[in-house]
């Protein structure tokens, strides 16, 4: 059967599931397949989607596509390109907190991060005052009056994320052309050009199932359990973000205070993971906050409750029942460098206990409606952003 490629690979990517070692309970397993399903269905889009000759943007990952521990806050665009073409991105600019690009070299796989070849956000790219832009890549010198960036030898990718700082923002627009075949028909796919599709989509949905469940591995579990990093800068050269990880390991009984400072940096965002290495489901629950979203107390500190419990709180984020998963802090946009004075400290306290351990408590109560105000507003976010 022409299908026997893809079919052969899900179930290898299926059996990769089933096993991977930090399955405890049936939600980690259910999850999983939940994952999976997101990873073929976004492996057949992309590969039918790819061409090395008529580029076009498509979304890496969403809410029902999971990948990479997707931020909540940040739509995610990518589109192939070839090291000695030319390309015209055209756009208009959203209202979004960020619009950053990063040109990569080769891909992410269960061995390696691939290569940054270059980073910059819009600050580097003049825009027009009606928002509108146009940025050039190619094998050329720079040149910054033009636009115009270098793809240096090796560059395959070109990634492009926007970033809400605060959920009514407005995405903007975003087209990609490679310039010697804009207004040449792409050519009509053979049955061999099938035949390849369908391998290749095999392929990626085994690599990334792979490729995921090493990270947190590399990145996060190494770390002692229930605490957190100094700001550092990303892995991956991203041009002004900052990061700070963990993981977390709590009972039913027992809660984790993060707190730091309310940031003047105009991106700051908080999320939990999976080990699946995803967001948990940040459209109908409270799984991430952002610097928006946040409540600040009068001393200048964020408070955020992580418990699988309800605490009755506004900066509470949801576990959704799991006792394990990552802990992650992003900082964007950034002019100056972070301190450990900028990040977060964590403590583990019982449940029963987080009224004595927060010096504001009285103040970030929320009531049940004030509550489903929130998560109302949180679906609907999502939904403008048309992201199903």
């Amino acid at each position: 059967m022409l299908t026997d490629p893809l079919t052969a690979a899900i179930a290898e990517a299926e059996k990769l599931v089933a096993t991977a070692p930090h399955i405890r309970t049936d939600q980690d397993l259910t999850e999983g397949y939940g994952y999976l399903a997101g990873g073929i269905a976004a492996c057949v889009h992309a590969t039918w989607a790819h061409s090395s000759t008529h580029p076009v943007f498509i979304t890496g990952t969403g809410p029902y596509t999971k990948m990479g521990l997707d931020n909540p806050d940040t739509l995610y665009w990518g589109a192939a390109v070839r090291d000695d073409a030319e390309y015209v991105v055209t756009g208009r600019r959203g209202t979004t907190c960020d619009l950053s690009f990063q040109v990569l070299a080769g891909n992410y796989t269960d061995a390696e991060v691939p290569g940054n070849v270059t980073a910059f956000d819009d600050r580097a790219v003049r825009i027009d005052p009606d928002g509108t832009f146009e940025i050039r890549f190619g094998p050329g010198p720079a040149d910054p009056e033009r636009n115009y960036f270098t793809l240096a030898p090796g560059s395959s990718q070109l990634v492009v994320r926007e970033v809400y700082s605060d959920w009514s923002q407005r995405r903007g627009t975003l087209r990609i052309d490679r310039l010697d075949s804009l207004g040449v028909p792409a050519p009509e796919p053979t049955r061999e050009d099938v035949v390849k599709r369908y391998e290749r989509a095999g392929r990626a949905l085994v690599t990334r199932v792979k490729t995921w469940l090493q990270f947190p591995e590399w990145f996060y579990l190494r770390l002692p359990v229930n605490t957190v990093t100094e700001p550092r800068r990303t892995p991956g050269g991203l041009d002004t973000q900052y990061s700070s990880v963990g993981h977390f390991d709590l009972g039913d009984d027992e809660a984790m205070i993060l707190t730091l400072p309310a940031s003047d940096a105009p991106y700051l965002g908080f999320q939990i993971g999976s080990l699946w290495y995803i967001s948990l489901d940040y459209v109908h629950h409270q799984t991430s906050l952002n610097n928006t979203q946040a409540q600040v107390d009068p001393d200048g500190m964020v408070r955020i409750v992580v418990s699988a419990r309800n605490p009755g709180l506004t900066n509470w984020v949801e576990t959704l029942g799991r006792g394990r998963g990552i802990l992650q802090f992003r900082w964007q946009r950034l002019d100056r460098e972070l301190t450990a004075a900028d990040g977060p400290t964590a403590e583990v306290v019982p449940f029963d206990r987080l009224a004595e351990s927060l010096p504001f408590h009285e103040s970030n109560r929320i009531t049940p409606e004030a509550w489903a105000d929130r998560i109302a507003a949180r679906q609907q976010a999502v939904a403008d952003r048309m992201l199903g």
